[in-house]
């Protein structure tokens, strides 16, 4: 008859449960994954399917009892682990969803919204139109598989059971965001930069002819002189997602190194 110590079955609970916290915060705060749309039986079927994959392969102390404060502590820290490479990978769409949202505010779309599921918010038409195709771009580069990638080599970086982490982590997270945000501005500043003459012009013929009624004339050539931007600019939106994504990769690396203490 075989038979099973309790030492022994909490040593195979803890080997599963905290590479699983780990991977279910992940897919809980990815982009694509992390979906609204995207019913929550399948989020936890892909997290269990992954964590049997990787959970063989870990190098998990046996000492740690998932009852206990420290295992409390540790599970704490793999929700946390999972989270900040999910929101890492999440705040490229965020900046280009901002990129949109400035050069629609320019254009006169402010008021267009959509209803935006992955956020649970009304979005500009042009920021959620820029944010499919950068997803479409993040599927073709397989960045899900690389997200993925970044995981698995995210427990040997940051090993479960290492100590506390380390505040410079979070900071590179901070200046991850802002670096994204500075970029994506950077994309955004020729169709505003277009838009501002376009506004300059309209505003000197308003002057010399006074008559002309602007809010017929000026609405219909700034939508065109965005659109004719917009077209001129999109094609540079792809290399750009996958800088970013490469630049991500690298920082969540760098970024579990940190929580480390490497």
């Amino acid at each position: 008859m075989i038979s099973f110590t309790s030492a022994q079955l909490t040593a195979w609970f803890a080997a599963f449960i905290f590479p699983l916290a780990r991977i279910l915060a992940l897919v809980a705060s990815a982009p694509i994954l992390g979906n609204k749309q995207v019913p929550a039986r399948l989020k936890v079927a892909l997290a269990f399917a992954i964590t049997v994959v990787i959970a063989p392969t870990l190098n998990i102390p046996a000492d740690i009892d998932p009852a206990s404060a420290r295992g409390l502590f540790v599970l704490v820290q793999q929700i946390v682990a999972g989270l900040i490479i999910g929101f890492s990978i999440r705040l490229i769409f965020s900046a280009v969803e901002m990129a949109g949202d400035l050069a629609g505010m320019q254009m006169g779309l402010g008021f267009a919204s959509f209803y935006d599921p992955l956020n649970a918010t009304f979005t500009p038409v042009l920021a959620q139109f820029l944010g499919v195709i950068a997803a479409l771009v993040f599927l073709s580069i397989d960045g899900h598989l690389y997200m993925l990638a970044a995981l698995s080599d995210s427990f040997r970086d940051f090993p479960i059971g290492s100590g506390v982490p380390s505040a410079n982590a979070f900071r590179t997270v901070a200046e991850w965001g802002g670096s994204l945000f500075s970029n994506a501005l950077q994309f955004a500043l020729p169709l505003v930069g277009a838009l501002l003459i376009t506004n300059l012009a309209l505003g000197i013929l308003t002057r010399s002819a006074p008559q002309l009624n602007i809010f017929a004339v000026g609405f219909p050539i700034t939508l065109a002189v965005g659109f004719v931007a917009l077209m001129l600019s999109i094609s540079y939106l792809g290399p750009l997602v996958e800088i970013f994504m490469q630049r991500g990769l690298d920082t969540v690396s760098r970024i579990m190194l940190q929580m480390g203490g490497h």
